[in-house]
C-alpha cells in the first residue's frame, strides 16, 4: 500500500464523517406540500423569497459540496493505482 493510497483513505474517512454529520444536522422536510396545495399557501412571503440565506439552505449547499467531494475522492482513490503501474 503506497503513501498516496493511505493519504487518500484518510481524506475519504474525513469527508465521509463530515458528510454524515452534515446530513444528520439537517432538519427533516415536512409533508406540508399537500396541505399547502389545498389551502393555497404560497412561498411569496419574506421567508420564501430569502430561502437561500437560511441555515437549512446553507447546510444543504455544504452537504451537496461534500457529496461531490466524496464522489471525486472515491474515483481518485480507485483510479490512482491504475496509473501508478
Amino acid at each position: 500500500m503506497s503513501t498516496l493510497e493511505i493519504v487518500g483513505g484518510i481524506i475519504l474517512l474525513i469527508v465521509c464523517a463530515l458528510t454524515i454529520i452534515l446530513c444528520l444536522s439537517q432538519e427533516q422536510k415536512s409533508q406540508d406540500s399537500m396541505s399547502a396545495a389545498l389551502t393555497g399557501a404560497s412561498t411569496d412571503s419574506f421567508y420564501g423569497k430569502n430561502e437561500g440565506r437560511t441555515k437549512e439552505a446553507i447546510l444543504n449547499k455544504i452537504t451537496r459540496f461534500f457529496g461531490i467531494v466524496l464522489f471525486i475522492t472515491v474515483l481518485a482513490i480507485n483510479l490512482v493505482p491504475l496509473f501508478q503501474k
